[in-house]
């Protein structure tokens, strides 16, 4: 089992239409794939016409127990389960901290998936606190999207120092461009500048097209209903550079 999570300290960023996107590109390329919905606003649960709620709230995810399969849901498309968001996964960094070795619970709680899945693709709240710790101790690839202006690359550099400074793995985080304008100059300028001075920065860029934000009207992957569309290239185009990184 792969584990990717969609991550950003910043909110915004495009970061849950990936997430969906690519876990739809997964499933469809013949991967068993789970998305877990680990926002309490739940986005992703939203697209994909999901009730929120999980078996035994925030406590369903410090354990790793069978019981967490018992709320995952299937979705309208072969291959692709969701484990839906629930309101008090606000609370998992509370229930985290309670426990001994508190950043390795979600690791634990996802153990009984591993003979489930080919691919588990985690949606994160963008947020510095110990579930996201959680994340980046869980993660194989741990996926960024970047909008290209100065606060969202500002960001991410601090994202890269807090994990330098814990000691994460760094190597496993892989930056994209999301939400770009390449008619803009400055989002051309930013781009190049920061392929040249950041580390893994993949040359994939998602536009910014009215098709990603109809995602919400249609409640569905953008595969779903505008299949042939740049947009639906360029998450087509994310995902291959991402299955070369997991080896999929």
């Amino acid at each position: 089992m792969t584990t990717i999570a969609l991550y950003s300290n910043k909110g915004g960023v495009g970061k849950t239409a990936a997430a969906v996107n690519l876990a739809y590109l997964a499933a469809a390329g013949g991967a068993s794939t789970l998305l877990c919905d680990l926002d309490a606003q739940g986005s992703s649960t939203y697209y994909f016409r999901v009730q929120p709620g999980i078996k035994r709230k925030a406590r369903g995810l410090v354990k790793g127990n069978r019981e967490l399969l018992d709320s995952v849901k299937a979705t309208d498309y072969a291959g692709l389960d969701l484990l839906p968001a629930d309101f008090s996964h606000r609370r998992l960094d509370l229930e985290y901290a309670e426990r001994k070795k508190p950043t390795a619970q979600l690791a634990k709680a996802l153990e009984p998936l591993q003979s489930e899945y080919d691919v588990v693709v985690l949606d994160c709240p963008p947020t510095i606190n110990l579930l996201a710790e959680n994340v980046f101790m869980s993660a194989d690839v741990l996926l960024t999207p970047l909008i290209p202006t100065s606060l969202s690359l500002l960001a991410h550099r601090q994202l890269l120092a807090f994990l330098g400074e814990h000691d994460y793995r760094r190597a496993r985080v892989y930056a994209f461009f999301s939400m770009a304008d390449v008619r803009k100059r400055l989002h051309r300028d930013l781009m190049i500048d920061a392929r040249a001075s950041l580390p893994n920065v993949l040359q994939t860029a998602i536009p910014y097209l009215a098709a990603v934000e109809q995602m919400g009207v249609h409640r569905a992957p953008i595969y779903a209903f505008a299949a042939n569309t740049p947009a639906a290239t360029a998450y087509r185009d994310l995902w291959a550079e991402v299955r070369a990184l997991i080896k999929l």
